[in-house]
């Protein structure tokens, strides 16, 4: 499906993406999301589901356990930047929440430097913005010699600084945080590299899996047990049958953060892996079987139709 941005301010190229969630696309689809009006992913979320009931929420966790509890159709994570790499938290969320990557979106992502009407660059003392949007724009913001405050997202910010009149104060976030909260953009593209890609993933309770094959990524988080090259035992079985991993990740097993090699202790990780093909293709199968050969703690596997690459403009004057 194709769809196209009809907001004046999210003006930009065709999103193409398919969906795989069990949701049928209707007005009434309620998608749900850590942020609120203004801030870039409230961007990504209409842009993909332009029909949709956008739910936001203070916290990632909070949109997950609201599409648990049924109280919302879908869910969207940010999972990766091309600046700043991958967002931690959100790998851990996906391990502790019982739900299915149906989608994923790409969006590049164009941050602007904010502030009251008659504010100039040189005026500014602090930028207020959520933690990851600052380290996209360190360099830049290293140029100006300001301080940095964290908030949960630009658009709340954009927010503060509206209603206390902060002159001395700017903010890093979207053109339309801009027009909500009546400041001016002082400079578009803000960010330290461009293209500046953002990966989200888009959850949702079930997945409807097509029996026609297609081209499929699907994510395993699997833990591994003591040995000498047992991870490159379990890589192995993909490289066999030729399936293209697209991304490795690990992260510290929080139930059992510690194990004994020997007579020393080590972290003990679990690794998530993004591989380019479908569980209902044999090849994926005889893989997975492979892979328990080591014993692994496979906990999770998604499926969902192979990402495209799209990029939405925030604002035509940028």
């Amino acid at each position: 499906m194709e769809r196209w941005a009809s907001n004046d301010l999210l003006v930009g190229r065709p999103l193409v993406s398919t969906d795989l969630s069990l949701e049928t696309e209707r007005s009434s689809v309620r998608v749900t999301y850590q942020g609120s009006p203004g801030t870039v992913i409230e961007a990504m979320v209409l842009n993909a589901f332009p029909n949709c009931i956008a739910a936001p929420q203070k916290r990632s966790e909070g949109a997950l356990e609201t599409v648990q509890s049924s109280l919302a159709d879908k869910a969207v994570l940010t999972i990766e930047n091309s600046s700043i790499g991958s967002f931690h938290q959100s790998y851990d969320l996906l391990l502790s929440h019982n739900l299915q990557i149906v989608q994923e979106v790409h969006m590049d992502v164009e941050l602007c430097l904010l502030a009251l009407p008659g504010v100039q660059k040189d005026d500014l003392q602090t930028i207020f913005s959520h933690p990851q949007d600052l380290a996209q724009c360190e360099h830049s913001l290293s140029n100006l010699g300001v301080s940095k405050k964290n908030v949960d997202h630009g658009a709340a910010g954009a927010e503060i600084i509206s209603k206390q009149n902060l002159r001395g104060a700017g903010v890093i976030g979207s053109a339309r945080a801009a027009e909500l909260y009546g400041l001016n953009i002082l400079e578009c593209n803000f960010q330290d590299a461009s293209p500046n890609v953002t990966r989200y993933l888009v959850l949702a309770r079930t997945a409807n899996i097509p029996k026609e094959y297609e081209q499929y990524k699907t994510s395993i988080v699997f833990g591994l047990e003591e040995g000498p090259g047992t991870l490159h035992k379990a890589l192995v079985a993909f490289w066999k049958r030729d399936l293209n991993l697209t991304k490795i990740e690990s992260r510290p097993n929080r139930g059992k953060p510690m194990r004994t090699l020997g007579t020393e202790k080590q972290f003990n990780y679990i690794f998530y892996v993004d591989f380019e093909a479908s569980v209902a293709e044999i090849p994926a199968q005889n893989a997975l079987k492979e892979l328990e050969l080591f014993r692994p703690e496979r906990r999770k596997r998604h499926r969902r139709e192979k990402e495209t690459i799209t990029r939405i403009s925030q604002d035509e004057r940028c």
